[in-house]
């Protein structure tokens, strides 16, 4: 029964933080116009959500983490081929990559990446799972035909007529199409929504609220601060957590710096642990992983925010486009190292929570 109570405060704790930290990116990216497809909660994988305003919301199988999939963020130069690409697609309804290459001759990795980045930018759908073959669709749509929509697959004019306009129109609605300062916001909001979150925690628990503090003489004593003081309390800690968290790279406190840490495994048996406290220790736990959640996303490590982020310096100041070969080499270095730490972190939470053989 405890096992089931910390994988449910998990779940909570982590399901809570990730949707904040998604909002903050969609938010962002709808302020800008930019599309946004897709806002799950949970692991990518088979999922269950409902489509509202061209954005599929819903929750997958594995309910940790989340994602938002903000359109046209795929590195790399635009394809040349996705005019005559998408008029293809338009016509057919559905095709496949060798369709593209036989009709248009174009080599596999032209066909290929001029299929993905329409996919990316949510102009076409991508292929299912349950495809034979690689088979990209034109998306639902509420336009009639003889009194009926469009479902996807459906072969349609090209909206406007003209696939070159189509393109141009559906460039402004582009993450890539925005400036730096406005693609900056969109990946530093997430991260900095979780801080916010953070900081209103701690200023309604200790401003609004109060807590129970133990004086010196063993009386305890109900105290309440100011909104000005608790803010400034929580900036402390937030400072506490950063520098933390740049003991990752220092070699003489690497160590120390995850020993001190938890993994999913102490997240569970702590949020069990604080939820049996009540409800104002839960809301500072979450607090404390929500600023947590927010640093490590902005350490300059792709695939994670930070790390998108300074590929967008990189490239303001060399004016040249980090290639997707590029990008998917550096996230898998990112990814390699993070799940070598997972694991070392696991290990001495099985230890110390679980085990009770770590001092």
């Amino acid at each position: 029964m405890d096992a089931v109570l910390m994988i449910f405060y998990a779940i909570i704790v982590l399901g809570v933080l990730v949707v904040i930290h998604e909002g903050g990116h969609f938010l962002a990216a709808r302020a800008f116009g930019v599309r946004v497809t897709e806002f799950m909660v949970g692991l990518p994988g088979p999922s269950l959500g409902f489509w509202r305003k061209g954005t599929r919301y819903g929750v997958t199988a594995v309910p940790l983490g989340g994602y938002t999939r903000v359109c046209g963020m795929e590195a790399g130069e635009e394809s040349p081929y996705l005019p005559r690409t998408v008029q293809m697609v338009y016509e057919r309804g559905t095709l496949t990559m060798d369709d593209v290459e036989e009709e248009l001759g174009l080599s596999e990795e032209e066909a290929g990446h001029a299929l993905d980045e329409l996919s990316e930018w949510g102009t076409i759908r991508p292929p299912k799972r349950s495809d034979k073959y690689n088979t990209y669709r034109t998306p639902a749509s509420k336009q009639t035909c003889d009194g009926g929509k469009f479902e996807e697959g459906d072969p349609r004019p090209i909206p406007g007529g003209d696939a070159q306009a189509f393109i141009d129109e559906e460039r402004k609605v582009q993450y890539r199409n925005l400036p730096f300062w406005k693609r900056s916001v969109i990946l530093l909001a997430g991260p900095l929504v979780n801080l916010v979150f953070a900081l209103l925690v701690f200023v309604i628990v200790y401003s609004a609220i109060g807590v129970d503090y133990a004086n010196e003489a063993g009386e305890l004593i109900h105290i309440q601060v100011d909104p000005l003081r608790a803010t400034s309390a929580g900036l402390n800690y937030i400072g506490m957590v950063f520098m933390a968290v740049l003991g990752l790279f220092n070699p003489v406190t690497a160590a120390d710096t995850v020993s001190n840490s938890a993994s999913v495994v102490g997240v569970a048996v702590m949020s069990k642990t604080a939820a049996e406290q009540g409800l104002l220790s839960f809301s500072m736990f979450c607090a404390m992983i929500s600023v947590s959640l927010g640093i490590m996303n902005m350490l300059p490590i792709p695939p994670l925010d930070g790390g998108r982020f300074a590929v967008e310096i990189y490239q303001r100041i060399r004016r040249r486009c980090v290639s997707q070969r590029a990008i998917n080499a550096l996230s898998m270095v990112g990814m390699a190292a993070f799940f070598l730490l997972f694991v070392v972190m696991v290990n001495q939470d099985v230890q110390r929570f679980i085990l009770g053989n770590w001092s």
